[in-house]
Parts: C-alpha cells; sequence; structure tokens
C-alpha cells in the first residue's frame, strides 16, 4: 500500500470515531467483552443502537464478537482503537484544563496523607 491508502484508511478511522456513542463504546470495551445489553446500560443508549454501532465498528474491524449460547460478547481487536481513544480524550483534557488529569500525580491512599 502507498502512503496515500493508508492516510484514507486512518481518515476513515478517525470518521469511524467521529461518533460519541462509538466512543463510549470503545471505552468501556477497554475493560474487557461486554455483551450488547451490558454496554447499552454503560453507553446510556437502547441495545438496538448499540447494536447499530458495533455492526460498524466490527465492519471497520475495530471490535470482534464471541458467541456463548445465544449471547453475543464483543471486544476490542486489538489495543489501537483503544489508545485513539485514550489519546483523544487527553488532548480535549489539555483543551479544557490547564492542568489535565492525566498530568495529575496520582493519589495514592495513605502516602501524603495527614494521620
Amino acid at each position: 500500500m502507498s502512503d496515500d491508502e493508508y492516510v484514507e484508511l486512518a481518515v476513515e478511522v478517525f470518521a469511524m470515531l467521529a461518533d460519541a456513542t462509538r466512543v463510549r463504546i470503545v471505552l468501556a470495551l477497554s475493560d474487557g467483552e461486554r455483551s450488547v445489553n451490558e454496554l447499552a446500560e454503560v453507553v446510556g443508549k437502547s441495545p438496538a443502537a448499540v447494536s447499530q454501532h458495533l455492526a460498524k465498528l466490527r465492519l471497520a474491524r475495530m471490535v470482534a464478537t464471541r458467541h456463548e449460547g445465544t449471547r453475543v460478547f464483543y471486544r476490542l481487536l486489538n489495543e489501537h482503537a483503544r489508545q485513539l481513544v485514550s489519546d483523544a480524550i487527553f488532548q480535549a483534557e489539555h483543551a479544557l484544563e490547564a492542568v489535565p488529569r492525566h498530568h495529575r500525580p496520582a493519589v495514592v491512599k495513605g502516602v501524603g496523607e495527614a494521620s
């Protein structure tokens, strides 16, 4: 493939992720596989709407399925969709906050707290 073909495909990936529900689905799947009903609850959409978004993500080869009886579980096909969404969230933090969350020191319970 030429660089132009990769650029065109990259644009398609960004277009696929240019939807709040699909970004929320990718974030929800970052923790592992989930069923449509679980995803619907997490993203606050109907199972039918989530199924349509999952079908698009599946066609884009961003998610894969596993069947268990009549239930279908979805998972991210690889770590790249998660990383793209994570980086986009980090960029948004930079646009909205003087010190983005991902640059703040982690607070560990019990460390540095007064007794």
